[in-house]
């Protein structure tokens, strides 16, 4: 009951500093409010950026294998030579897929540039076009809300089929059922069978809405096996469970087989994995975390001396007062305990308003854009917590020059 009595005599006078020093305790609660606010705000968009990733990669599997003449991770292969190395061909998807047992889906696409996109009601332009195979659809977790992807024979065949994103077909096809109906693409008409779910902003600033996806087999028939205008890249996964490094063992030797390469013939290829993605992004989040940090601990810094400042006045303003509740029989750890808890008050009242600050961004972001800004409740924590260890330390000194004060002299300093 005494601790409990103790915090509520240290609130009313943390309240009665605020009442009667309002300009300084303000500019040194500033400090605190501007760290926590600083260091929350930093944390809580890192994770709603690390969450709206996860969101977009939801669906594909860590083991899947980009196969084709880059490297999307740093390699000891100069650009110059990676130009140099073959494209991926259609006869080598086909072999793949027919000798490779450990592969689940496998997918032979292209990197194309945007195109524009016309039917009789309007003209989408700059749309990204994603040529592919029809097993792609299970590779990237692609969702048709209506119609139907393309399958297996429209696939080989090449056939003038199209896959509409959502904002695409309302472009083409305003308060109309785009399925189908054509429309024309590389001077051909194209038939759409499907138009996907409404995906959302997509965190690498492509999303799905914006993209069509056809038969690669129709570009490859289009412009040739040999093209200036097309990246052939093949991918893979491998059915689930199985060891990614027997998978890439195993797609490295026969890729090498086919290709003729001797065994002193470096790669001219190169298998990049999905995995490195995520753990290059897990690289990006722990940095900005590490930088927000470092910068936000200099507020606080000023913060603490701000507190600090406050609670060495109240000792001089109240040193009366410990005096006579010193000859009334007060211990040295009652006095120490008052103007810690009054410290940590003040600067959980400091780290309170910076965290309402950031929820009122949290909202207003997420209300006026479509990125989802998310202040998380372990966020919350945190920022309460680091402001109320903030004030324990800053509170520290003036409480034991507190507790230390001769009651004599503490009672004559006030007459």
């Amino acid at each position: 009951m005494i601790y409990l009595k103790l915090i509520k005599e240290s609130l009313l006078f943390a309240l009665n500093a605020l009442r009667t020093n309002k300009l300084r305790t303000l500019l040194s609660l500033l400090g605190v409010t501007v760290g926590i606010f600083s260091i929350i705000a930093v944390l809580a968009a890192v994770d709603s950026m690390d969450r709206g990733i996860r969101k977009d990669l939801e669906g594909m599997d860590n083991s899947m294998l980009n196969i084709f003449q880059y490297s999307f991770s740093p390699t000891d292969v100069p650009k110059w030579k990676m130009e140099q190395f073959p494209d991926m061909k259609y006869d080598e998807y086909e072999y793949l897929k027919r000798n490779v047992v450990s592969i689940d889906r496998i997918s032979f696409n292209y990197f194309t540039n945007s195109q524009n996109i016309k039917s009789e009601y309007a003209t989408a332009n700059d749309v990204s076009i994603s040529p592919c195979s029809f097993d792609y659809q299970y590779i990237d977790n692609i969702k048709v809300e209506k119609g139907r992807f393309f399958n297996e024979s429209e696939d080989a065949s090449g056939s003038s089929v199209i896959v509409l994103g959502y904002e695409i077909a309302e472009v083409l096809f305003p308060n109309v059922n785009a399925i189908g109906q054509t429309v024309r693409l590389y001077g051909k008409r194209f038939d759409v069978i499907g138009v996907l779910e409404k995906q959302g902003s997509s965190s690498f600033g492509e999303s799905k809405d914006l993209q069509v996806f056809i038969p690669s087999n129709f570009l490859r028939q289009y412009y040739g096996e040999n093209s200036n205008y097309l990246t052939s890249v093949i991918v893979v996964k491998p059915i689930k469970g199985f060891d990614s490094g027997i998978f890439k063992d195993d797609i490295t030797l026969k890729l090498r087989t086919f290709r003729g390469l001797k065994p002193s013939d470096i790669d001219n290829f190169f298998l990049n994995e999905f995995a490195g993605l995520t753990e290059f992004i897990d690289n990006i989040v722990g940095s900005l975390n590490v930088v927000g940090w470092i910068i936000s601990a200099f507020s606080l810094l000023v913060g603490g001396f701000g507190i600090a400042n406050i609670m060495f006045v109240s000792v001089k303003e109240r040193t009366h007062i410990i005096g006579i509740q010193k000859a009334l029989g007060a211990k040295n750890h009652f006095i120490l305990y008052q103007f810690l808890f009054e410290a940590v008050i003040l600067s959980f009242i400091g780290g309170l308003v910076g965290v309402l600050l950031v929820y009122l961004i949290a909202v207003i972001v997420s209300a006026s854009t479509s990125f989802e800004f998310i202040l998380s409740f372990s966020n919350v924590i945190i920022g309460l917590s680091l402001a109320s260890f903030i004030g324990l330390l800053s509170g520290i000194l003036p409480a034991i020059s507190a507790s230390k004060l001769d009651p004599v002299e503490a009672i004559r300093s006030g007459m």
